[in-house]
């Protein structure tokens, strides 16, 4: 019990560091980059003068030097603070949290997908390596993981907006619709499908291909012949014994790529119009806002974060031989 605890406490100090040295680098980073937010702001609002420049940039904390900004900063990020936004007037922790739950309803839908199709299309294209199922697979997997997001997206929004009118083309609902309830969840997931398939494809084509591989390698061991030969079912052998112990590398690169996921959902919903942080961080992007985009790299770096120790969590659940290391 003692020994859990001390790696739970050790796990979340590491991530508490991990944070800490996200925001000081993003901070830098972001700070570095060519471009004058209260340029942006001041042409915006009409008139570039000097003058309007030097007030807005007084008025932000621009004109400060940049270890006193970063020293300001992680002083109001302690507190839950993450700034203002320059273009939408808001508080940053606020706009993250309104456009939080359409971005990780995209992720968790395009995740599972990715994960329980292409860890099956892998598992069956094992069972017969040389079949035409398993060359369909490769080839699937090559043209899938070869695909960029935004050009998959295209390609479904013609072939299931315009040839085959059975989805829709932008947005996360209906606003013409009154319904609630049941039905308003319904419009969602109908507007869900075509951004989640787009995000999922090119995980599903690396899940099935590492499926596949771990489920070749676990198939040919000597304690899968050991229960062939003592007469286990083909099915006990293959679920059972096989696909427990196929699965553990699929768990371990499903954490890994939770960060390429939040990042490609970045280009996903700007083909669809999806109102969440991709959407958020294009924008802020566009127009130098600085305290927004450091708000959103804090969110996924926490959020990638999270996602590793449930992967470290679940990969202990599917192997019982993994233990805790006492010291």
């Amino acid at each position: 019990m003692l020994s859990a605890l001390k790696m739970i406490a050790e796990r979340i100090a590491f991530a508490f560091a991990v944070v800490f040295s996200v925001l000081v680098l993003n901070f830098i980073l972001v700070r570095l980059a060519p471009g004058d937010p209260a340029e942006v702001i001041a042409g915006e609002s009409g008139g570039i003068t000097q003058e309007i420049i030097d007030a807005i940039r007084k008025e932000y904390g621009l004109d400060l030097p940049l270890y006193e900004q970063l020293w300001i900063y992680l002083g109001n990020a302690v507190k839950g603070d993450l700034g203002y936004s320059y273009y939408f007037n808001t508080p940053v922790v606020e706009l993250v949290v309104s456009r939080m739950w359409p971005t990780i309803l995209l992720i968790v839908a395009a995740t599972v997908l990715a994960l329980f199709v292409g860890t099956a299309f892998g598992v069956l294209a094992s069972r017969k390596p040389e079949g035409w199922f398993s060359n369909f697979i490769t080839v699937f997997s090559l043209v899938g993981y070869s695909a960029p997001p935004f050009w998959t997206g295209m390609i479904l929004i013609i072939i299931f907006a315009f040839v085959f009118p059975w989805f829709p083309v932008s947005g996360y609902y209906d606003v013409t619709l009154t319904v609630g309830g049941l039905g308003h969840a319904l419009d969602i997931a109908h507007h869900l499908v075509l951004p989640a398939i787009t995000l999922a494809l090119i995980y599903l084509a690396q899940y099935s291909r590492m499926a596949r591989a771990s489920m070749l390698e676990v198939m040919g061991s000597d304690y899968i012949r050991t229960a062939r030969a003592k007469g286990v079912a083909e099915n006990v052998v293959f679920f059972k014994h096989g696909l427990r112990n196929a699965i553990l590398p699929i768990i371990t690169i499903t954490g890994l790529h939770f960060g390429n996921v939040l990042s490609g959902a970045v280009l996903v919903e700007a083909v669809f119009n999806w109102p969440g942080l991709g959407t958020l961080a294009f924008d802020s992007l566009l127009r130098r806002d600085y305290p927004t985009i450091l708000g959103l790299l804090f969110f996924s770096a926490v959020m990638t974060i999270v996602a590793n120790l449930l992967t470290d969590f679940c990969y202990r659940l599917a192997d019982p031989r993994i233990k805790i290391k006492r010291r």
